[in-house]
């Protein structure tokens, strides 16, 4: 038999301080349901270009039954071990990318290293070398990318004994980039007074705990 059960719920300037944080966390972690992360996405979309990263993609299906096609980037944050960011796609040598990633970013050092480090190795091969990374397991971090390194000689030369470890690990510091790049987005989007408002405008209402009600 239906029994109605009254609850007294509350906005968020009637909670303690306590709920108040379970309520903000709450939006925190359901309530950026739409692509907020976009213009980090384009942000990484021309630096891989630049570095010389042809990124994958794959389509994503529309609300009106269409598609369209996505870059092959994925994340997860930013709360626990394991967090981080990862994407598929194809390197090879891109001329003029050391200065032309320092005349985009021109204060961005972590991005100068890696298109040094890059260029550099492909100097040492002839500009032959290629990369290819692809994503592999359940998890979204640099190490989820599978990295495979080939020189392509005409002669058939084998690439530098230090090649295949600098570019792999160049390519995962560039997801390690990205990753930093999207947490900071994130802080920049969710500080309390911002959180705050959201909440208020809305008009989410939540119970003495700080636990969502409506």
């Amino acid at each position: 038999m239906p029994e109605i059960i009254e609850t007294t719920v509350y906005r968020l300037d009637e909670l303690s301080d306590a709920a108040k944080e379970k309520a903000r966390a709450w939006y925190r972690e359901s309530g950026f349901d739409y692509d907020w992360y976009d213009a980090v996405y384009e942000d990484f979309q021309r630096i891989a270009e630049i570095l010389g990263i042809s990124l994958k993609t794959r389509p994503v299906r529309l609300y009106g039954g269409g598609t369209r096609q996505e870059p092959c980037i994925w994340f997860r944050g930013f709360w626990s071990q394991g967090d981080g960011a990862c994407y598929e796609g194809s390197w090879s040598y891109a001329k003029g990318a050391a200065k032309r990633i320092r005349d985009y970013a021109p204060q961005d050092d972590a991005l100068h290293r890696i298109a040094d480090v890059l260029q550099a190795i492909q100097r040492r091969n002839f500009y032959q070398l290629r990369a290819e990374a692809s994503h592999r397991g359940h998890y979204y971090h640099e190490y989820c990318m599978a990295i495979s390194v080939e020189r392509d000689s005409p002669a058939w030369q084998d690439m530098t004994a230090d090649a295949e470890g600098a570019v792999i690990e160049a390519l995962r510091d560039l997801a390690r980039w990205l990753y930093r790049q999207l947490e900071r987005e994130y802080d920049y989007l969710s500080p309390n007074e911002v959180v705050d408002e959201t909440i208020i405008s809305n008009e989410y209402t939540f119970t003495e705990a700080g636990r969502r009600f409506g």
